[in-house]
């Protein structure tokens, strides 16, 4: 089982290091305490501890790092605060819902005579229980039919479109395609909205930026899972 346990995380991704530059959390020397070393007073991680990420080898005060996942999500995983490299599985605070993923025969704009993947979302009103909506009620919200893609093109990567599809799947599944917070289009907070993956809500034009027709739609989208933690690796897992 994966620990979640604050200080287990932490030093199960951080090598202990003697010295060097700026923790970009504190905003500290390395050299000197780390500036959480007050509110972590019961951690028997030394204030003058250093450690640094084994993957990306950026370095931080080890209790700069506790402090950070401690305000998280809690979920077993560590996000460089640098580079963005995720340590274990991101999970995130989509609310419970359900993905309906269809198929249908109309084409989209730059894909003529192919079908349509459709993606639905149904979420529904709850209490979103977190360390930031604790006890705050979201929203009901139901969003418009998702777009993913055309199904077939003769230029069109049809396998490269499924492994997409599937990716999003994990996505949902690890709650990362929608969070709690405040929307940018209608400025409401406590509200369910889009996580930084994008997806198509419209079939007929592009001129939001939100339909097709978009060649690098399919890059981006992966582009913006491998951000979340979301790979092809996590496809053979």
């Amino acid at each position: 089982a994966t620990p979640t346990e604050p200080e287990l995380v932490v030093k199960k991704y951080l090598e202990e290091l003697k010295g060097p530059p700026d923790c970009m959390i504190c905003m500290e020397k390395l050299s000197s305490l780390s500036g959480y070393s007050d509110t972590c007073q019961s951690s028997t991680i030394r204030p003058e501890a250093v450690g640094r990420l084994r993957n990306c080898q950026h370095s931080f005060h080890m209790l700069c790092m506790l402090a950070m996942y401690s305000n998280g999500n809690k979920d077993g995983s560590l996000q460089c605060p640098s580079c963005k490299t995720i340590y274990g599985e991101k999970t995130g605070t989509q609310p419970k819902g359900k993905m309906e993923i269809s198929t249908f025969p109309q084409s989209l704009p730059g894909h003529k005579d192919c079908g349509t993947i459709r993606i639905v979302y149904h979420i529904s009103r709850g209490i979103q229980v977190s360390a930031q909506h604790t006890g705050k009620q979201h929203k009901l919200w139901e969003p418009p039919r998702k777009v993913l893609g055309s199904t077939a093109a003769p230029s069109f990567d049809f396998p490269f479109l499924c492994q997409v599809l599937e990716l999003l799947k994990v996505a949902w599944k690890r709650r990362l395609i929608f969070t709690v917070g405040t929307s940018n289009t209608t400025g409401e907070s406590n509200t369910v909205v889009w996580n930084e993956i994008h997806h198509k809500t419209e079939m007929d034009s592009n001129l939001s930026g939100h339909g097709y027709p978009d060649p690098n739609y399919l890059d981006n989208v992966l582009a913006e899972l491998a951000a979340q933690g979301v790979t092809e690796d996590c496809l053979h897992q």
